[in-house]
């Protein structure tokens, strides 16, 4: 079975000139091979592909495969993640991971806690602010917590993110919408323990692959798992397989956010504990890292002495479950 690879690979932007925060979400080489020799010695043949620009050449040439693995983030606009999957649809070609509405939900931080609160899942208090002007009629109490709408890997997440007063809050949003050129989201700050959740599977059949907690060290920048605590993680982070009724409660409201937004095939979701201890959704990654050395959903996958070719075989039952007609390898 033919299977193509879509990917954005960071060398290729920052050649282009952008700099390392801006391409923080793109893979490396080791991601990619890692990943097209996973598939292979699941008995896949792999084509890489690159970029959506690159699928939309070889579909207009006439390229086809029997299905793609979709790990393109896209680099332009608030529906970027959903460009690759959307041009897969045009042409009929089955593709691994969420579906284009899915995909553009999730980057919009804002839009996903909307879905999942009407589903009853748990999650903070929020306000989007386009405007200086919103900034000084948000209501909420303080401390604050805020970040750009649409990004991902962390990006705009830094120590001065928590704000305590109004004049912060107009401070740190002014800087966002500058820097970013979007939307920031603003929500309750919840003080307690911060966990991401590995899932595989879609629907009814989605599984939690385990709860990890993100453990801040003296090194870290504080108050959020941002870029640089992310990007730099040795001497900064720690991390922990989390069991028990912490673990299940976390699971719980994992896969509630993961069914209410119709993720599929793989990803994580992260959390973040109140002042009582209860989790609440936070965001999702339905295109999660799965970078070898340093991606959480790897890291989780350690933990359940899993290796990188067996979450990858994960993954790809969970996509041959949803297309049977497509036989697998």
């Amino acid at each position: 079975m033919r299977i193509g690879v879509t990917y954005d690979l960071r060398a290729d932007y920052l050649a282009m000139g952008y700099g390392e925060e801006e391409t923080a979400e793109f893979d490396s080489e080791i991601t990619i091979a890692a990943l097209c020799d996973a598939l292979t010695s699941l008995g896949y043949q792999t084509s890489r592909i690159g970029g959506v620009r690159r699928l939309a050449e070889k579909l207009v040439a006439g390229e086809r495969w029997d299905c793609v693995f979709n790990f393109c983030e896209g680099l332009k606009g608030v529906s970027r993640e959903a460009q690759a999957p959307a041009l897969l649809e045009a042409y009929d070609i089955p593709y691994v991971f969420s579906d284009p509405l899915t995909l553009a939900l999730a980057l919009d931080k804002a839009m996903a806690k909307h879905i999942v609160r009407a589903y009853g899942v748990p999650t903070p208090d929020f306000a989007v602010i386009e405007s200086l002007d919103d900034a000084r009629r948000i209501a909420l109490p303080f401390p604050l917590f805020l970040k750009p709408v649409a990004e991902g890997s962390g990006k705009g997440i830094h120590a001065k993110s928590k704000v305590a007063n109004a004049r912060e809050l107009e401070q740190v949003a002014e800087e966002l919408l500058a820097q970013f050129r979007q939307p920031v989201l603003v929500e309750t700050f919840l003080p307690g323990r911060e966990y991401t959740v590995g899932i595989t599977g879609t629907g009814a059949d989605a599984e939690s692959l385990g709860v990890m907690e993100v453990i801040f060290g003296d090194k870290a920048t504080a108050h959020g798992y941002g870029y640089e605590n992310k990007e730099f993680f040795e001497g900064r982070m720690t991390y922990r397989l989390v069991e028990g009724a912490e673990g299940k409660a976390a699971a719980y409201v994992a896969l509630a956010a993961w069914r209410a937004l119709r993720c599929r095939d793989g990803g994580r979701i992260d959390l973040r504990c109140d002042a009582n201890g209860q989790p609440s959704f936070i965001e999702v990654n339905p295109l999660a890292g799965l970078n070898p050395e340093r991606s959480d959903l790897i890291f989780i996958a350690r933990f359940r002495n899993m290796s990188y070719g067996e979450l990858i075989g994960r993954i790809m039952a969970a996509f041959h479950k949803r297309h049977p007609a497509l036989p697998a390898p």
